[in-house]
């Protein structure tokens, strides 16, 4: 496991935790003003949330992946919906991935744009991620396409943008995610594989993908070989060395949260099969 805050100064908003048989990687939403809206904060919310799935994780009764986020977003909305505006589209909100091997399989659960990386041991990486936040966004940014930056008209087009995206959230036709409502992880994309058609499972945030797209790296069976070289770790130094040449350039992206989870040591008998 490895974790990195984007920039000096500010909290680090993901969340990565694991207990026996189970992981679990949030990505923060570091929205502009949610600090008036919510007291507590982005990395309060993830922290907070992570914490309450690790423990419904540890019990091992065999509940589903949706359930369980269901009921650990109820939690945290109850634990502070006295206080702040939790309904409000800008508040506390995270992207979730979630891995479980319970009997022969290993459970998963992608809500909004966080990446599994499944590392079959036939047929190369089988990527997993929710692409609607990514193509409700590129919807909502196209009346910005031949608007001069840094212009009133680009400023005000782009607030508009941003409204319409946030009209999207968690609404039918648009993307899901963790936020104060739990019938979001119904909108997860889940699935279910064979223990044994695995050699591992990386879990990636979306500022560590970056090492794929759009900064173009390596490739997805590059990422494995280089988790397996020099682990999640090595991951975000190659996003940090592309970010660094790429600061100050236009159209730099602003440097994100990284962070990267990298299961290889899968329950299994000692004849080689999945434990029952």
């Amino acid at each position: 496991m490895a974790t990195s805050a984007g920039r000096a100064g500010r909290p680090n908003e993901d969340f990565l935790g694991a207990v026996p048989g189970a992981a679990v990687l949030l990505d923060g939403a570091g929205i502009p003003g949610t600090e008036s809206i919510c007291a507590h904060g982005v990395a309060w919310y993830t922290h907070r949330l992570g914490g309450a799935l690790l423990g419904r994780l540890s019990r091992d009764d065999g509940r589903d992946l949706v359930s369980l986020l269901a009921a650990a977003i109820g939690e945290i909305a109850a634990a502070h919906r006295g206080t702040c505006d939790i309904a409000h589209p800008a508040s506390p909100q995270a992207t979730a991935a979630i891995v479980r091997a319970h009997r022969d399989r290993l459970d998963h659960l992608v809500l909004a744009d966080s990446f599994l990386v499944l590392d079959q041991v036939r047929g190369g990486p089988q990527v997993v991620t929710d692409e609607r936040e990514v193509s409700s966004r590129r919807l909502c940014s196209a009346p910005l396409d031949g608007v001069v930056p840094g212009t009133p008209e680009y400023d005000r087009v782009r607030e508009s943008c941003v409204e319409a995206l946030r009209a999207r959230r968690n609404q039918p036709g648009g993307y899901w995610i963790a936020k104060d409502d739990p019938r979001a992880a119904e909108e997860a994309v889940t699935g279910s594989r064979p223990l044994h058609d695995l050699d591992g499972v990386a879990l990636l945030s979306n500022g560590a993908s970056r090492i794929v797209s759009p900064y173009g790296l390596t490739d997805w069976p590059g990422v494995l070989e280089l988790l397996a070289v020099h682990g999640p770790a090595g991951v975000i130094r190659r996003v940090r060395q592309a970010e660094a040449r790429a600061t100050g350039g236009p159209g730099a992206p602003v440097p994100d949260d990284a962070t990267v989870a990298h299961c290889t040591h899968l329950p299994r008998s000692e004849a080689g099969e999945p434990l029952p």
